[in-house]
């Protein structure tokens, strides 16, 4: 029987590997012949493809840097204080204007009072905000945006130099009170944002630019060629409003005789869309063609593979992944793939600027269980315990069964304080829960460890840490909560 097996395996290994091969050969043999010596130059030169996403990310490190500055200013103690306190010593505000130009690599920093509608400059008090001033239009419409925006982008002559024309983050500033008291903010060059623009055309190989809600072409390299909005650009005219009411879409037209692909997304801290688009050339489409002929090569190639592979290793497969990552006793995740669910959480994070906790739970006195009343009645403590967390995770939260009796939860976007309070209901819910069987009656506690990750803190570290407190916790008595701060 053994023998017949392992020849029905071999058989199976031999037909995916001649099936792969001639897959290989014959998808490679073509894209070969066709693309080697016309397109061989073109694909190396655009080896990392092209999407929106990849320019939102450069986006994000270069463009939203002034929102960030303004950000911090509208909401230094400073600023507010200094204003609150009627505006003394205006040296002292206009020293702070000049440090955040200099630190930060703006073009202009400033502040105008809502009190004396004095323009604080980094170069000094430039002048008064007026309401019959066309010129300072721009304070009274950030003044009346609604609660829920806190500042404005747009693109202005710089007070302090008319001739100039600058991308202006302007932030609103409420005293401790919440009440309005003035607008702050930063500028950045429009020439030094279009370099930044042609240098993403650059890399990327693609045209960029960028547009406001209502189609008006706000920002583009110096070699853009077309109208100012989209509904005057032909090809684009048809397709401005399902763009500027989508926060993210694909679009095709036609443009002198080509194909023009186009990608829209909604940057939301601009309320501008980023536009880019790829022009098809005329050579591509020998690629094109062997491309689509390999696809219909390989799906016929894996179509016979999937088939085959599908009634003998798919099951297999899907139980070897839960053993792989899922404690079997418990239905916890295991320790083993903590390190991948700790990356996807830090990486999240460090994006959203979220924080992050852990908590690490150990059954109180579980050996006396297992002494007392046997391993099957252990098994049903863990198997209870995990049941009972489980109940009170949020979605992104993960649990893993860490050691014998101790368990780890992750809480993504969770602070110390909310983490020691999460625990605290683990702990009573715990203590509260009774366990009976056959006349026996077990009731369980839990000591429990805390910690929130601190900057540029490993995973082996901030576990250690919530060990730590969980020592504590164990070693003052046990059916109680510590942090490690």
């Amino acid at each position: 029987m053994g023998n017949h097996v392992w020849n029905d395996k071999k058989k199976f290994i031999w037909l995916l590997s001649i099936l792969l091969l001639v897959a290989f050969l014959v998808t490679s043999g073509i894209s070969y012949k066709v693309a080697h010596d016309s397109l061989s130059q073109q694909i190396e030169g655009n080896t990392l493809p092209l999407t929106s996403d990849n320019i939102y990310s450069e986006i994000q490190q270069d463009l939203l840097r002034p929102i960030f500055i303004s950000s911090l200013m509208a909401q230094d103690t400073f600023v507010r204080d200094w204003t609150l306190n009627r505006e003394q010593d205006p040296d002292k505000l206009i020293r702070y204007l000049k440090e955040i130009q200099d630190k930060y690599g703006t073009i202009t920093s400033f502040f105008v009072s809502e009190h004396s509608r004095n323009y604080y400059h980094s170069t000094g008090i430039l002048k008064k905000i007026q309401d019959v001033e066309v010129n300072d239009a721009w304070y009274f419409r950030v003044r009346s945006l609604p609660p829920t925006e806190p500042f404005e982008v747009n693109i202005d002559a710089d007070t302090a130099d008319r001739s100039k024309t600058t991308v202006f983050v302007n932030y609103k500033v409420f005293d401790f009170d919440g009440n309005f008291i003035g607008v702050t903010g930063v500028g950045l060059a429009v020439e030094k944002v279009k370099a930044l623009i042609e240098l993403y055309q650059e890399r990327y190989n693609r045209r960029v630019f960028f547009t406001d809600r209502q189609g008006n072409i706000t920002l583009r390299g110096d070699e853009y060629q077309g109208a100012d909005s989209l509904q005057n650009t032909p090809g684009l005219d048809q397709l401005a409003t399902r763009i500027l009411t989508s926060p993210s879409a694909a679009f095709s037209y036609q443009r002198n005789g080509k194909t023009v692909y186009l990608n829209s997304r909604l940057v939301p801290e601009f309320k501008w869309y980023l536009i880019v688009e790829q022009e098809d050339a005329p050579q591509e489409q020998a690629l094109l063609n062997t491309f689509w002929g390999n696809l219909a090569l390989s799906l016929v190639v894996t179509i016979g593979i999937l088939l085959i592979s599908n009634m003998t290793l798919g099951r297999y497969q899907r139980k070897l992944e839960i053993m792989a990552t899922t404690d079997k006793l418990t239905g916890a995740a295991n320790r083993q793939v903590f390190e991948e669910f700790f990356g996807q959480a830090l990486a999240k994070g460090k994006l959203a600027n979220t924080p992050l906790a852990v908590v690490l739970l150990d059954i109180d006195h579980f050996k006396k269980v297992n002494d007392n009343y046997g391993h099957s009645m252990g098994d049903l403590v863990l198997k209870t315990v995990s049941h009972l967390l489980r109940g009170q995770l949020r979605a992104e939260d993960v649990l893993c069964r860490w050691g014998g009796e101790e368990f780890l939860i992750l809480l993504p976007e969770m602070d110390l304080s909310h983490a020691a309070e999460f625990a605290e209901q683990l702990r009573s819910l715990i203590s509260q829960r009774e366990i009976k069987v056959n006349g026996i009656h077990i009731s369980i506690t839990a000591s429990i460890g805390v910690a929130e990750l601190q900057r540029q803190e490993s995973a082996e570290d901030l576990v250690r840490r919530a060990d730590l407190a969980l020592y504590q916790a164990k070693t003052a008595g046990r059916n109680q909560v510590v942090l490690n701060q």
